[in-house]
């Protein structure tokens, strides 16, 4: 087998919400995998960190502060990324995040915010870079879904509703951009421990319990456990597969999901 195939050497990604958790461990492991990578976040000393630590791997890296809910944002870190590097290769569209409610509860301001966070931008940066792509006439998405997007998710409905959303925009625009040789696929991950859920469950400790009850392989995920996924779908060992959804969970998904 030419393991070969899994190299990104030569490649340029931009990977969004890199500055810490999921996407930085992504762009960590394109690093490592050769590529040269932008780092987008609101938060500038988070990317920047994350940009550090790719130059340490020998690899080139841009740092682009971007909410990506913003078009013109988008459009500079775009223009930015064409600047340095004249091309863009991968899109990884990682932004995200949640807070529970019940709908109920839920104002459709508070929906709408959520809808907005994740799959609304996935969307524009995916409209704005694709074009790019199109014109290129090569290119790869990797959208980060949720397996809250697979199964009901009382108490997130918003949240499950956009990573739904994504699953579904993922296969929408694999059909649309399959012409001009463009792959868009998705990860789903399950329960993981980063930064943002970790506050979570010191705050709510019996909830981190009864997820562990729940997965098979009876630990929450990590971070680096989605980057290898990443590697496979923004390499050429993946280069028949589009508009597929990649379940990363330990099992989750396998037992009634609720």
């Amino acid at each position: 087998m030419d393991l070969s195939m899994f190299a990104l050497t030569g490649k340029v990604a931009i990977v969004t919400g890199a500055g810490r958790g999921i996407g930085q461990a992504i762009a960590l492991g394109f690093a490592q995998a050769g590529a040269d990578v932008v780092v987008a976040a609101r938060t500038v000393a988070d990317i920047e960190d994350t940009a550090a630590k790719i130059k340490v791997e020998g690899r080139k890296a841009l740092a682009v502060p971007t909410d990506v809910r913003n078009v013109d944002q988008v459009t500079n870190m775009l223009h930015k990324t064409l600047d340095l590097f004249s091309r863009v290769d991968i899109l990884v569209n990682n932004v995200g995040g949640t807070f529970y409610a019940q709908v109920l509860d839920m104002s459709a301001h508070a929906w709408e915010a959520i809808i907005k966070e994740n799959l609304s931008s996935t969307f524009i940066c995916s409209k704005i870079i694709g074009e790019v792509m199109v014109k290129q006439k090569t290119g790869n998405i990797i959208n980060i879904s949720s397996v809250a997007g697979l199964a009901p998710y009382p108490g997130a409905a918003h949240y499950a509703a956009a990573k739904a959303g994504i699953v579904s925009l993922t296969k929408s625009l694999a059909v649309e951009w399959a012409p001009y040789n463009i792959r868009v696929n998705a990860i789903a991950p399950g329960f993981l421990e980063t930064p943002g859920t970790d506050r979570f469950y010191q705050e709510h400790p019996k909830a981190r319990q009864d997820r562990l009850k729940r997965i098979p392989l009876g630990r929450l995920g990590k971070p680096a456990d989605i980057v290898g996924v990443a590697i496979y779908l923004a390499s050429d060992a993946s280069a028949y597969v589009t508009g597929e959804t990649i379940v990363v969970n330990g099992g989750l998904t396998t037992t009634v999901f609720d």
